[in-house]
């Protein structure tokens, strides 16, 4: 059976969209996953499945994720191969920024017009410095140089630039996750 890694959107940050991970393991067990594992308590969920498409993969989680949380909860998932390439580039672009203080990886539902992802990325440019976003395939990494304001995960709304469903991940998450179960 194929496995993937998914990921949650909008859970656990706040009182009203919370989801255990004891909760997210039965739901996912529920919609057919096996095997299940996850990490931290904001929606990494590693799965096998018999199903053998990732969109009848969301479709499942999703349907499963709303029946036992009582809110809807956008998810998106990846093959391994898919994750391990993600934070490949991470590490790259990273490596290549020595001065990053932030970088954060939005996971994205669907791969964006590439009209759209010249236009964010050429915005990023402007102002110059060390901020910049860089996406490739269904990821984009937003890279915050010097000056990063605190608290501000997103200045360029990558994802409504994008007009793609997305749930953003730090470096060390994703890093880790790929690490961990893509190896």
């Amino acid at each position: 059976m194929p496995s993937y890694v998914a990921f949650l959107r909008a859970i656990n940050l706040g009182p009203n969209r919370r989801f255990a991970k004891a909760d997210i393991v039965a739901a996912t067990e529920a919609a057919g996953g096996r095997e299940v594992q996850t990490h931290i308590n904001t929606g990494n969920v590693l799965l096998t499945t018999s199903l053998r498409s990732r969109a009848r993969v969301e479709a499942a989680l999703e349907q499963a994720y709303r029946e036992h949380a009582g809110f809807e909860v956008p998810t998106i998932v990846y093959t391994p191969a898919e994750l391990a390439a993600v934070a490949e580039d991470a590490r790259e672009l990273s490596a290549a920024r020595p001065g990053l203080e932030r970088h954060y990886v939005y996971l994205l539902k669907e791969e964006p017009d590439p009209e759209l992802v010249t236009a964010v990325e050429a915005r990023s440019g402007l102002g110059g410095g060390d901020n910049a976003v860089v996406v490739r395939r269904r990821a984009a990494h937003v890279l915050l140089g010097a000056g990063y304001q605190a608290g501000n995960v997103d200045p360029y709304k990558v994802e409504k630039a994008l007009r793609v469903v997305a749930t953003n991940r730090n470096l060390n998450v994703v890093t880790t996750l790929a690490r961990k179960w893509c190896s």
